[in-house]
């Protein structure tokens, strides 16, 4: 009898083991980085929705954000009231921040094209001097990003956005360029070390 009660014991903890409650997705608050922000503002556009009770109105900010040394990010928000949009967007620049791979020269290492949507953008590297070869949303991205010397032809469609954000899909596809080039081969990484300047991940660094 007795190890019969022994064995429905054993069985009880089992069961009170296996029938745990489940854990719950816990809402973890997003801790941004204390770096102070250069923020421009490259457009507030006013928005129309139909609804079924009419028309909608809603503003849409497009932020431009960086710290002018290897940072850069481009913010949108919507919202009903203008400073709550740009609000908005100043916190979605901060968090799809990209880092810039920059030489001594504060240009860019090699040529690099993108497109994004109908938009199409070719960054090239210019020598000491030659300024910020660009315009419109173009130039405020590469300059908060923190090049000086580069130029910029941009093809296509003139929309504001798109531009800023082909101009930052080149940047990223520029720094993935360079991770895989260190990796590739002994020449390209002793390359990389003497033309650019060191850096680490966003990611690590937020």
């Amino acid at each position: 009898m007795e190890k019969t009660n022994n064995k429905n014991k054993k069985d009880g903890l089992n069961i009170k083991s296996k029938t745990k409650k489940p854990l719950r997705n816990k809402k973890f608050p997003i801790r941004l980085s204390k770096i102070k922000y250069e923020e421009k503002i490259v457009q507030i556009k006013r928005v129309t929705k139909v609804v079924k009770g009419g028309k909608k109105m809603t503003f849409r900010a497009v932020v431009i954000i960086g710290d002018t040394k290897q940072k850069v990010g481009v913010g949108i928000g919507r919202a009903e009231d203008v400073n709550l949009a740009i609000e908005k967007a100043i916190l979605n620049g901060k968090k799809n921040l990209i880092n810039v791979p920059i030489t001594f020269k504060y240009s860019v290492p090699h040529v690099i094209k993108a497109s994004f949507g109908a938009c199409k953008i070719m960054l090239r590297p210019a020598a000491l001097g030659s300024g910020v070869i660009a315009g419109g949303s173009v130039r405020t991205v590469l300059e908060l990003a923190g090049l000086r010397n580069i130029i910029a032809k941009q093809f296509g469609s003139n929309n504001i956005l798109n531009n800023a954000k082909a101009t930052i899909l080149a940047l990223t596809n520029l720094n993935t360029k360079v991770e895989l080039g260190k990796y590739q081969s002994i020449t390209r990484n002793n390359f990389y070390e003497k033309i650019m300047k060191k850096y680490k991940n966003v990611n690590n660094t937020i």
